[in-house]
Formats: structure tokens, C-alpha cells, sequence
């Protein structure tokens, strides 16, 4: 379930945030309780709770005092702009840049990803 690529709680972040982008989870829907995150998962209640700490932090989920975790309303809307920034930044500026390096020119590289996209 979990790798070694980053940290537990960075993954479980990133996986709560794919449901969110997904619509398993929508705006004010609460989340499962650290406690049985962690029991489902066998993982440490320490480790999900820095990953839902740095889901509120970021604005992904708020707390009900006394209640637990919900997603905030805009969540979706803001994790899908800050993955579209980082997706220009991190894979279409280094693809244009290494497509110039070996001669391919913006018209072919549109054309090609334009074919891609209609399949």
C-alpha cells in the first residue's frame, strides 16, 4: 500500500488529495477519523495525523471541534490549480526545452500531443 518513494504521510496526503481531485471526496464530506485511518491502514496515528495536519494546513480539509475532519468546500477547485501550475512547470516546460534540444519544433510537438490527445 505504501512505498518507499516518500514519506507515509506525504503519501497519505497525496492520496486523500487524489480523492478529492477524483469526486470520492466532495466539498464538506467528512473524512475517516485518525484513529481509523490508521487502524484500517495498520500505520501509526502519529503519521496520519501529520498528513491531516498538512491537509489543513494547505487548506484541503478544515476541523469540527468535537465532530473530526471534513474536505473544505473550494478544495477541488484549488488542489486542481495547483496541479495545473505545477504540471506546466514540472513537465511541460522541461519537455518543450528537452524537445528543442533534439530539433523538434513547437508545431510538430503540438501536433503530436494534439494526435495523442484524440486517441
Amino acid at each position: 500500500m505504501f512505498d518507499d518513494r516518500s514519506p507515509i504521510y506525504r503519501q497519505i496526503a497525496d492520496r486523500i488529495e487524489d480523492e478529492v481531485l477524483s469526486g470520492l471526496l466532495a466539498g464538506d464530506e467528512q473524512v475517516m477519523s485518525t484513529n481509523k485511518y490508521a487502524a484500517f491502514h495498520r500505520i501509526n496515528p502519529a503519521t496520519v495525523n501529520k498528513a491531516f495536519q498538512q491537509l489543513v494546513d494547505d487548506g484541503i480539509l478544515y476541523k469540527r471541534r468535537g465532530i473530526g475532519m471534513f474536505v473544505s468546500p473550494q478544495a477541488r477547485e484549488e488542489l486542481r490549480e495547483r496541479r495545473r501550475k505545477s504540471f506546466f512547470t514540472d513537465v511541460v516546460e522541461p519537455m518543450v526545452a528537452q524537445a528543442k534540444a533534439i530539433g523538434i519544433d513547437l508545431p510538430e510537438l503540438v501536433a503530436r500531443i494534439d494526435e495523442l490527445g484524440k486517441r
